[in-house]
C-alpha cells in the first residue's frame, strides 16, 4: 500500500458528503491490475497521480457508490488521464481508505465522449 496524496474534501464531497479522511492510497493489488489492463501506464505516469487527485479537471459519476471518475489533463504535455477513486465514508470498515481503483491514459475522443455522455459532478473553475 502506497500513500499517493491528499484530496480536498470540499471538491470531493460531490461524491460523498461524509468523507472521513483526505489521504489517498493505492494497493499493490490495484497496481498489478493497472499494469495488467493498461501496460506501461503505471510506470510512465505514476508521478501524475498526486496531481490528478489534488487538482481534478472533472469528477464524473461512477457506476458504484462512493466512487468517482476523475479526469485530468496534464498541461505541460497535453496528455489526459482517467482515474477511478473510491472515497471512504463514515459507515465503511475502519481499515478502508480513499483508494485508487484504476488509472490510465486516455485519448481526446474518450475524453470528449465521457464528458458528453456521463454525469459531471464537479468541474474545475
Amino acid at each position: 500500500m502506497k500513500l499517493v496524496g491528499k484530496i480536498n474534501r470540499e471538491i470531493y464531497k460531490c461524491i460523498a458528503e461524509d468523507i472521513t479522511t483526505d489521504e489517498v492510497i493505492i494497493t499493490d493489488e490495484r497496481i498489478e491490475h493497472i499494469k495488467e489492463r493498461h501496460p506501461d501506464d503505471y510506470e510512465r505516469y505514476y508521478s501524475y497521480l498526486s496531481c490528478i487527485i489534488t487538482a481534478p479537471d472533472y469528477i464524473i459519476k461512477a457506476n458504484k457508490p462512493n466512487t468517482g471518475v476523475v479526469l485530468k489533463e496534464i498541461q505541460e504535455n497535453g496528455e489526459k488521464f482517467k482515474l477511478v477513486l473510491r472515497i471512504k465514508i463514515e459507515n465503511d470498515p475502519a481499515e478502508y481508505r480513499n483508494s485508487i481503483i484504476s488509472f490510465w491514459k486516455i485519448g481526446e475522443q474518450t475524453w470528449k465522449k465521457t464528458l458528453k455522455n456521463k454525469k459531471i459532478l464537479y468541474k474545475q473553475k
